[in-house]
């Protein structure tokens, strides 16, 4: 197991959270609303507002009633919000994901994500 600490630093512990090498959480079921709070604030988003929660909340029940990452189109269709509502609120679909919790969708997708 692997501790990173502001997903740059190996060793160490994100806020007192296991997570890998790319910076996603090793324990899912570890993750809950201030979890994501405090991921947020490591990667420098701050506080999460509605838009916020409103993706992250489609994106934990997709994956896991799924298993499949949704696409930032769907994810923005589904929720009626224009197509870069996701990106201004987190930069990256990867740091939503990460925030979201979800794990590590793997490089192939992680390169999709950037």
């Amino acid at each position: 197991m692997t501790y990173v600490s502001a997903y740059t630093t190996p060793e160490k512990r994100l806020a007192g959270l296991a997570i890998d090498e790319d910076g996603f959480l090793l324990e899912s079921d570890a993750w809950d609303r201030m979890t994501a709070q405090r991921l947020a604030d490591l990667s420098g988003l701050g506080p999460l507002g509605p838009t916020h929660w409103l993706v992250i909340d489609f994106m934990r029940d997709r994956y896991l009633r799924t298993g499949a990452l949704p696409s930032m189109r769907h994810i923005c269709h589904k929720l009626g919000v224009e197509k870069g509502a996701v990106k201004r609120a987190f930069g990256t679909c990867r740091t939503a994901w990460q925030i979201a919790g979800l794990p590590n969708p793997g490089q192939e997708a992680l390169a999709y994500m950037a």
